[in-house]
């Protein structure tokens, strides 16, 4: 490991993943009250009050709550978890979005954001 340590901070997003986006509206906009901020073919933007939580569809796995960081450097990132062991595998919902197993078997995924 580098002496230069990407710094993750926790943000308050949060991700799942689920077969039906008509059906996860529904519930999460219709039922429980939460605001719907966007929607596209593949994902779901809706204003908890304390969290965003994005909907991925994803006709083959569900995932429950990714949580996500932010890190400076996203490559930097990247590069740190792979030598620490962490396994990479690609979101369908965004052409950039990069999840993370990390050594114990939970998924979380990063974000670049530059603080100031």
């Amino acid at each position: 490991m580098s002496g230069d340590l990407p710094m993750f901070r926790s943000n308050r997003e949060i991700a799942i993943h689920a077969p039906d986006l008509d059906r996860a509206e529904g519930f999460y906009v219709g039922i429980l009250g939460f605001q719907l901020l966007s929607r596209s073919t593949d994902q779901l933007v809706i204003d908890t009050g304390e969290l965003r939580l994005y909907v991925n569809r994803d006709a083959f796995t569900s995932i429950s709550y990714i949580p996500s960081f932010d890190v400076p450097d996203h490559e930097a990132a990247r590069q740190e978890l792979l030598a620490a062991g962490c396994k990479t595998f690609k979101s369908g919902a965004h052409p950039d979005a990069v999840y993370f197993v990390d050594p114990f078997g939970f998924v979380f995924d990063i974000i670049e954001r530059r603080s100031g």
